[in-house]
């Protein structure tokens, strides 16, 4: 198995690509080892020392470092838990225990269009560097977003939620006012 490794924009962060699925159909966030109970590969990802984050998305890892940790001293444990976790075909996610997936409510016409361009203009770019953005709501002309896995805490993320994703949907629907982090 070989496994890529790609830099992101964020430095505390490394995007490594296993070359296989890693989360179908949506990511995982584990911002610390106390919230990985439901994925086995995070949990073991947080036992090496220095890892303060993972995100789990379609085909690929996000693993955020500590501050004062080197990524040459980590990458190689990091390869090897990825590497091993695959080859032994253990599950990345844990099934959702009964009760705890989203209700589903019908959006108005305005948040469908907010969604959708998320979806198909910002996720897939902000994917690229290794990371996501979570719609949270839409209210007064205001859009709240929050960004993952490398986006979050990436010195550039104000820029982009402000001049690239908020130039964008107020491109496109007049009633959006301004983007907002949660």
């Amino acid at each position: 198995m070989f496994i890529q490794t790609e830099e992101t924009p964020n430095p505390a962060t490394l995007k490594f690509l296993p070359g296989r699925t890693v989360v179908e159909g949506g990511t995982a966030n584990f911002p610390s080892a106390e919230h990985a109970a439901r994925s086995p590969l995070a949990e073991r990802l947080f036992d090496v020392e220095g890892v303060s984050g993972v995100f789990l998305g379609g085909d690929f890892i996000t693993v955020t470092k500590e501050a004062d940790r080197d990524w040459y001293l980590m990458k190689p444990a990091i390869l090897g838990v990825i590497m091993e976790h695959f080859t032994a075909n253990r599950p990345v996610m844990q099934a959702e225990p009964a009760g705890e997936a989203a209700e589903a409510g019908e959006d108005s016409e305005i948040v469908t269009q907010i969604k959708e361009l998320l979806d198909t203009r910002v996720r897939p770019a902000v994917a690229q560097d290794g990371g996501d953005i979570i719609f949270h709501g839409f209210e007064s002309g205001v859009v709240y977003l929050h960004m993952q896995g490398s986006c979050s805490g990436c010195p550039s993320s104000t820029a982009t939620l402000k001049m690239g994703i908020e130039n964008m949907l107020r491109h496109y629907i007049p009633e959006v006012t301004e983007v907002r982090a949660v």
